[in-house]
């Protein structure tokens, strides 16, 4: 198959490309910048330049160049976004929601075969507080920007008619892998900045990058139109355990960090997001709601539907993906990207 791709020169969009091309697709990545382009060509797909944003934009009566791509291919793999943990749903809304609304129907128009969107399970995390969660959980309304406004997007690409386009929604947690940015967190560890909460007891699911792009791959060909599928790597554990894990292959021990209740982060973290929102603060506070809500709940994913639709299998173990971090950090001018 020939597949466009976005996000192509992030950390999930490379293991998207290499994945693609080991199994033999062809790949033209969207590329914003010279930088960008050189990142998917590097990873062995052709760059095309081009930004989303120029779907959106009313300053042009003709269509961005790039859009030609999309009458040459089978499928599109839609990975891009501003990723974010804070900021409001007018700016994601913007930059995530509108731009992939256009997309979708451009893909329609040129009789794309099929389109998978790299949504997030974030669009459950907030009210809903079950532990478990499958596709027929409700999604009750996300605690963040980012995750109200990708669950907005999967509602208006569902509900859009694409006769001959197959819709495949895919919904992975907290992505990790070699190349992941953790270097922020490992810095705070490393200064002391770092605090568990309730010991970093609670159970979390995650998902290693190169299990996304299995799940991204299956999904060019299999899947129900319309239907989102969480994808993990079916090893939910605890917060401590996968922290300490992922911070020891930066040469970081957080065994001795200090632990501070949930009882105590959730209302201080409620107090501190409040005032930094009500100034209207650009960058987040040390604490927010959504860390507390990561840190302090039981969440696992049931890949169940992912299983039976997708043929998803997790292929890379937790062992297997600490070592593949702990060679690349051993590496001189490790890239992160």
């Amino acid at each position: 198959m020939r597949v466009f791709l976005t996000g192509g020169s992030g950390f999930v969009g490379q293991h998207l490309i290499r994945r693609l091309r080991s199994e033999g697709h062809g790949v033209v990545a969207l590329a914003r910048s010279a930088a960008s382009a050189r990142k998917v060509a590097d990873a062995g797909a052709e760059p095309v330049r081009g930004d989303l944003i120029e779907l959106t934009r009313g300053d042009s009566a003709a269509p961005p160049a790039w859009l030609e791509h999309l009458l040459s291919v089978d499928a599109v793999v839609h990975a891009a976004a501003r990723m974010e943990f804070w900021g409001d749903d007018a700016g994601f809304l913007a930059d995530n929601h509108e731009p992939t609304v256009a997309l979708h129907t451009a893909a329609a128009a040129a009789k794309v075969s099929r389109f998978v969107l790299i949504s997030a399970a974030a669009v459950s995390t907030g009210t809903q507080r079950a532990t478990v969660v499958d596709e027929d959980t409700d999604s009750g309304t996300p605690l963040i920007a980012y995750g109200r406004v990708k669950l907005a997007t999967e509602n208006a690409l569902r509900a859009t008619a694409t006769p001959g386009m197959t819709l495949v929604i895919l919904r992975p947690p907290f992505v990790w892998g070699a190349g992941m940015n953790i270097a922020d967190t490992a810095a705070d560890a490393a200064a002391g900045r770092f605090l568990w909460i309730d010991a970093g007891r609670h159970v979390v699911d995650f998902i290693h990058v190169g299990n996304l792009a299995e799940a991204a791959v299956l999904s060019l060909t299999r899947g129900d139109h319309g239907a989102p599928y969480y994808v993990t790597d079916a090893n939910p554990m605890p917060v401590r355990d996968l922290f300490s894990a992922l911070l020891a292959t930066q040469g970081v021990d957080v065994s001795a960090c200090r632990s501070v209740p949930g009882a105590v982060a959730a209302p201080l973290a409620a107090l501190v997001d409040g005032g930094a929102r009500l100034f209207r603060r650009s960058a987040p506070p040390p604490i927010t709601n959504w860390l507390v809500a990561f840190l302090s709940r039981d969440r696992i994913y049931d890949i169940s539907a992912a299983r039976a639709a997708l043929g998803y299998r997790p292929r890379i173990g937790f062992a297997a993906g600490l070592r593949e971090m702990e060679e690349l950090a051993r590496l001189p001018h490790a890239d992160s990207a």
